[in-house]
């Protein structure tokens, strides 16, 4: 599989894809997470959550992106995450990510091209294919890195998702306007 050649991508091509995002989707161990699971004395899992991921989400959120998960574990905290952040839509407990994502797709009346997706691991591969904006955390495995129009410098959970938050601002031309009241 790694001897598939597949072309370079310019720093340019990247700003182009993230522009025409109208929907950021997110992976959550090891993106939105550091994909660390804690088991508790009840066998109860927890997950710590980055708060500057979560403010370039809520910020995303404002300049009109939509913002949505797809995880393949099922997680009561991820849900609870989701609804303090703002994000609208949320599939879980779906391994076969294509499933959610024709979901997503349904609900939004967006093309698959409009959407961007993080991911880090093997099972992400079939959204990479699909997305006009794939993006990887420089932890996830070397086949989604090859394969991904972007790789954060930020780990999952240590701020890659605000870092692609903020670039897709940026590239959309509403980054000054989303920070602008912090500056007041």
């Amino acid at each position: 599989m790694s001897d598939t050649f597949i072309p370079a991508i310019t720093p340019l091509a990247h700003m182009e894809r993230a522009a025409r995002v109208k929907v950021m989707i997110f992976d959550v161990d090891g993106v939105l997470t550091d994909g660390s699971l804690t088991y508790g004395p009840e066998g109860e899992v927890t997950k710590t959550f980055n708060v500057l991921d979560g403010l370039g989400i809520q910020l995303l959120n404002k300049t009109g992106v939509q913002t949505a998960i797809i995880s393949a574990r099922l997680s009561p905290i991820v849900v609870k995450r989701a609804a303090d952040l703002g994000i609208s839509h949320v599939h879980q407990g779906i391994h076969d990510k294509r499933i959610g994502f024709a979901k997503l797709l349904e609900a939004t009346g967006f093309t698959a091209e409009q959407c961007g997706y993080i991911g880090d691991d093997v099972i992400d591969l079939p959204l990479f294919a699909r997305v006009g904006f794939a993006v990887a955390v420089p932890s996830g495995h070397p086949e989604v890195q090859h394969r991904a129009h972007y790789v954060t410098k930020n780990a999952g959970g240590r701020g890659a998702v605000r870092e692609v938050c903020d670039l897709v601002m940026r590239a959309q031309g509403t980054y000054d306007q989303a920070l602008a009241p912090y500056f007041a």
